[in-house]
């Protein structure tokens, strides 16, 4: 049984992957808080002392204002952290595999879906640094992989943390009556968390590199928006604004190694038959 040592086990991936891997995986986490105070040698002596065959990298500071506003913090969070993780595992013998973002594409003016070969130059400070922390890993460890992961979601349920995706967005604002905006002009995939870390297993197999890791969408956001609440049964009034963004990526690299995702609208539909929620 092949030993993984989980980053972010407390968050919205990790706690998930804790759940569906019981049993599958010797699995070990750090303790709660640990990375936030950890240094280098701390980091080194708990990889050292757990030798794992794989090392699965989950955490980091998401949220693209918090890394704006504090730099620093989110420099040591998304680039210096995977960067001491690098060294850790190159001593030991384990595989890295860490997650990275779409919003690598954030300020690409291509439109379609985005290869990973693409010259990118991020338009906010969180890609600008998971693309760094990319570059850096990558030489420290060829064999290392990188997954660029779009917007997830999942339903309540299960008892396990949840944070605002797109369902929940629209499930709450047609609870309170409110409207939710969305652009014509802003495209990206929404991919169901269930089928990330189904998709995971075969991806720690990969060889070292980037992938595009998560469902593509051949609709704008107002229409995506219309289709989940037509999915899940709630009337929700949306705005429509023309501001303009593409993160949808090209997952041709990853499908030549057999792994696939479901389109955004058959995400959806699955999310709800997992939950027993499918219109029949």
């Amino acid at each position: 049984m092949k030993k993984i040592l989980l980053t972010g086990a407390g968050g919205f991936v990790g706690s998930r992957i804790c759940q569906q891997w019981q049993g599958k995986y010797e699995l070990c986490t750090l303790p709660r808080g640990f990375l936030r105070t950890a240094d280098e040698a701390s980091v080194r002596q708990v990889i050292q002392f757990e030798h794992p065959d794989i090392i699965l990298h989950m955490a980091a500071i998401s949220d693209t204002g918090y890394c704006t506003q504090h730099p620093a913090e989110a420099y040591r969070a998304n680039v210096e952290l995977p960067v001491w993780l690098a060294k850790a595992a190159r001593q030991v013998g384990a595989k890295l595999v860490a997650f990275s973002s779409d919003q690598i594409y954030a300020g690409v003016k291509q439109t379609g879906p985005l290869p990973e070969t693409l010259d990118v130059h991020p338009a906010n400070v969180y890609g600008q640094y998971k693309l760094e922390a990319e570059q850096q890993v990558l030489a420290l460890c060829p064999d290392s992989v990188h997954l660029r992961a779009a917007w997830m979601y999942d339903l309540p349920g299960y008892g396990l943390p949840i944070r605002g995706n797109l369902p929940l967005n629209l499930l709450r604002a047609a609870l309170k009556g409110e409207s939710v905006r969305f652009s014509r002009n802003d495209h990206r995939g929404v991919t169901y968390v269930r089928q990330v870390i189904e998709n995971l297993e075969p991806a720690m197999e990969l060889p070292g590199g980037v992938y595009n890791f998560g469902s593509g969408n051949a609709g704008d956001m107002v229409c995506t928006a219309r289709q989940f609440a037509e999915a899940l049964g709630v009337t929700v009034q949306i705005e429509e604004d023309t501001w303009h963004r593409n993160l949808v990526m090209d997952t041709a690299k990853l499908e030549r190694f057999g792994i696939r995702f479901d389109t955004t609208q058959q995400g959806i539909r699955r999310c709800l038959r997992d939950y027993g929620l499918a219109k029949e």
